[in-house]
């Protein structure tokens, strides 16, 4: 005969499964639930879907797809390429640019509230934390439209001159980082006048994307002509290494016209991810080294041409589609619409909601986090 100790033993056994399930229940009932929003079509999109919308993407399900939303963009004949994609959990807002135009989505109703056709076009934008402006570059123009986050009337440019491509918010809002195509100096704006400051550079060749840390000393920036990334100085103006990836060649690349298009930092800083869209891989470096160490590579399915992480640190999600898990380096999912056709897009960002109610975002860029 069993004893009692035994017994209870096997019990607790048959009830555990069941209390475990009930309580992670509780615990997603309770908490947050993180969703991604990628917006298409890209430039493989728009032959891929043949449509347009914002595909939007569970965090906590393996990413499982959840739903499209429609927008008038998607709407059209033939929708503009999409160039840019950000949000603001306060206000409650998701916005996205095409070449002509900037759109504003309700994230509570998901309908959009507007859409704005702004002076010269428009590319990729960034905005205020707290969702008041948005400084939205024209498409490869002279300028910036600063663009009120509640109306999309334009508040006032901002000139450059310098092919205006991608823009970036620092973690405090309190300055915007301006990178155009036709320049190796990154130009930078006090959010509080909109004046330009003390720019940074030059760099060795025209900037593509770029990230900048949550201190804001330092910018890793793309640039023509290299497979690899150089590193600026936030508070003297200089442009302070280039690093260069070991073991790997240039090659033919499908889009964008240079080796590496797409840096992040993860947001602990610990680790810079790098494009290199010839040899369909991600290149991850340390970046507590000086100079960054390369480290690892990932093959991917595809060209990547853009890289972000969740806000946990936990994923790096190249415009492949795939996730990888940024301990390992292994690919855990990959993003599949309701289809069951793959997703790529470089636009996409991430938000938490509570009990229906967005309560905090990501950025479509890779900023470092560190502090934050």
């Amino acid at each position: 005969m069993k004893s009692p100790m035994r017994r209870a033993f096997l019990f607790l056994l048959v009830l555990l499964p069941a209390f475990l399930c009930s309580s992670a229940q509780a615990r997603t009932a309770e908490g947050e639930r993180r969703l991604l929003y990628v917006v298409t079509p890209g430039i493989r999109n728009y032959l891929q879907f043949g449509g347009a919308g914002i595909l939007v993407f569970d965090i906590d399900k393996d990413y499982a797809f959840v739903k499209r939303i429609d927008t008038p963009a998607a709407k059209e004949e033939k929708p503009e390429n999409i160039k840019g994609v950000c949000a603001c959990a306060a206000t409650k807002r998701l916005y996205f640019s095409t070449l002509t135009k900037l759109y504003c989505v309700d994230l509570a109703t998901e309908k959009t509230l507007w859409e704005k056709k702004l002076p010269g076009g428009c590319d990729r934008m960034s905005i205020t934390p707290d969702g008041k402006l948005l400084y939205v570059p024209s498409l490869e123009g002279p300028h910036w439209n600063v663009v009120d986050g509640a109306t999309g009337d334009v508040v006032t440019p901002i000139e450059t001159k310098s092919g205006a491509h991608n823009t970036v918010v620092g973690l405090d809002g309190t300055r915007m980082y301006l990178a155009g195509l036709k320049s190796p100096n990154l130009s930078v704006a006090d959010t509080s006048n909109h004046q330009l400051t003390k720019p940074v550079g030059p760099f060795s060749a025209s900037i593509r994307p770029f990230t900048v840390n949550a201190a804001q000393t330092l910018c890793f920036v793309n640039v023509n002509d290299l497979l690899g990334f150089e590193i600026g100085d936030l508070k003297t103006g200089k442009m302070l290494r280039r690093v260069e990836v070991e073991k790997f060649k240039k090659g033919m690349v499908k889009r964008h016209g240079c080796p590496s298009h797409g840096i992040g930092l993860t947001p602990d800083e610990k680790e810079i991810w790098l494009c290199d869209a010839a040899n369909e891989r991600l290149h991850v470096f340390d970046a507590t080294a000086m100079p960054p160490k390369q480290i690892a590579d990932v093959k991917l399915r595809e060209q990547p041409g853009w890289v972000t992480f969740t806000l946990d640190g936990k994923h790096a999600l190249p415009s492949t589609g795939e996730v990888i898990d940024t301990k390992s380096k292994k690919i855990v999912a990959a993003l599949k619409d309701e289809k069951d056709r793959e997703v790529h897009s470089e636009k996409m960002v991430e938000i938490h909601f509570k009990d229906g109610v967005p309560v905090r975002n990501g950025d479509q860029f890779g900023l470092g986090r560190a502090g934050k």
